[in-house]
């Protein structure tokens, strides 16, 4: 069974840094894209950012650029999503998601397997 586990939201000041996690099980984590998704409050999803299976191609969303960086750690099975400079839009519930595919891709309907989403929050 495919399990994503997201970990690290919180209470963060604008211009503040985070880092979530993700730990992931049950498949080949090495073979797979993955892919950091948000959702704002009353909002739809929002495609953040993917890496590819081996970690060397990353893609991000135009307004994560410069701010966000995507790495994996394929011997720890884990995803991470570094935020920097925060922003009160950048307030959201952030999923990390599986993908089919081993290449990068932005589209959510690539996406198979989602944790359960963990919330960060960008208030002072």
């Amino acid at each position: 069974e495919v399990q994503l586990v997201e970990s690290g939201g919180g209470l963060v000041q604008p211009g503040g840094s985070l880092r979530v996690s993700c730990a992931a099980s049950g498949f080949t984590f090495s073979n797979y894209a993955m892919s950091w998704v948000r959702q704002p409050p009353g909002k739809g999803l929002e495609w953040v950012s993917a890496i590819n299976s081996g970690g060397g191609s990353t893609s991000y969303a135009d307004s994560m650029k410069g701010r966000f960086t995507i790495s994996r750690d394929n011997a720890k099975n884990t995803l991470y999503l570094q935020m920097n400079s925060l922003k009160p839009e950048d307030t959201a519930v952030y999923y990390c998601a599986k993908s089919t595919i081993a290449t990068t891709s932005s589209l959510l309907v690539d996406l198979n397997a989602w944790g359960q989403g963990t919330l960060v929050t960008v208030s002072s």
